[in-house]
């Protein structure tokens, strides 16, 4: 099992640190990179997140400067520098995640809230869903949807690792209907998907079409929070060639209101469950 730990995130960690000690040692950008020799941008660039590497001598000039000098600290600062480094297994699959990808962030979440309206989640596909789902799409090459497949069963694992994340996630009907591959295929995913609702940490509400409008007619989402209080949540919105983070504070708090309030529209946990299986019995009927 992978272990739970984003690269991104560090840095981020370590970048919000840094801009913290320079703004308590009442330095400006330009006066910060002037007492260390250094371009006004490299200070930016790193308190930006925009560079994902700082190595441990110019991390150090710059816990001197901003006066860092507690030894824990400062270790705990080495510490997310080197583990800023290291790649994810997710590296394997930059061709399918693309830069900014998506486990990255996965990694270490605490709560992803999602809202899906055509297909299963993600995170909730089999395997035999997966592979149908990518056949009725331009990759029609055998090994590179078999390539695809592995990485998404690779990102379900934080759903069953130690203290794993709480997935909530509220699905139109229509990705229930919808046919991706054969009969047994759907009434194998609809089975899994009942089973994953049962697990403490998975909530799966269901909209009906009898719900009507309702606030997520729009693209899929997820909005993903994090246990450390400097990692501020985000929003990953995914495109046909790439992944949309959002991370301002106004646009998490528009999707989270968006997220809310198709909550409150959709059937509860118990009724999307009986819902979800009232369609497995059509299913396995017919």
């Amino acid at each position: 099992m992978h272990e739970p730990q984003s690269p991104t995130l560090r840095f981020r960690r370590l970048a919000a640190q840094l801009k913290q000690g320079r703004e308590k040692s009442k330095l400006t950008v330009s006066q910060a990179g002037k007492a260390l020799g250094w371009t006004s941008s490299k200070i930016s660039k790193i308190e930006t997140g925009q560079t994902r590497r700082i190595v441990a001598s110019d991390l150090d000039k710059m816990m001197d400067l901003y006066k860092i000098e507690d030894p824990a600290k400062r270790q705990a600062l080495h510490a997310l520098a080197k583990d800023a480094k290291k790649r994810g297994w997710w590296s394997s699959y930059r061709e399918i995640f693309g830069d900014q990808a998506l486990p990255d962030f996965e990694a270490e979440a605490s709560v992803i809230r999602s809202f899906e309206g055509l297909v299963i989640p993600g995170l909730l596909q089999t395997p035999a869903y997966a592979e149908a789902l990518f056949q009725g799409g331009r990759y029609t090459d055998a090994k590179d949807i078999t390539h695809r497949v592995e990485a998404r069963m690779a990102r379900r694992e934080i759903l069953t690792r130690f203290n794993p994340v709480h997935l909530r996630i509220v699905m139109d009907e229509a990705a229930l209907r919808r046919m991706i591959g054969s009969p047994s295929i759907m009434a194998e995913q609809l089975k899994h998907l009942l089973h994953m609702a049962k697990m403490p940490n998975v909530d799966v509400q269901v909209l009906p079409f009898s719900a009507g409008s309702h606030a997520a007619l729009v693209a899929p989402f997820s909005i993903l929070e994090f246990p450390e209080q400097l990692d501020l949540p985000i929003v990953h919105v995914g495109t046909v060639t790439d992944s949309v983070f959002f991370e301002q504070p106004k646009d998490v708090e528009r999707y989270s209101a968006t997220f809310g309030d198709i909550q409150g529209t959709a059937l509860s946990t118990t009724q999307s469950a009986r819902f979800i299986a009232d369609v497995l019995t059509s299913l396995e009927s017919d």
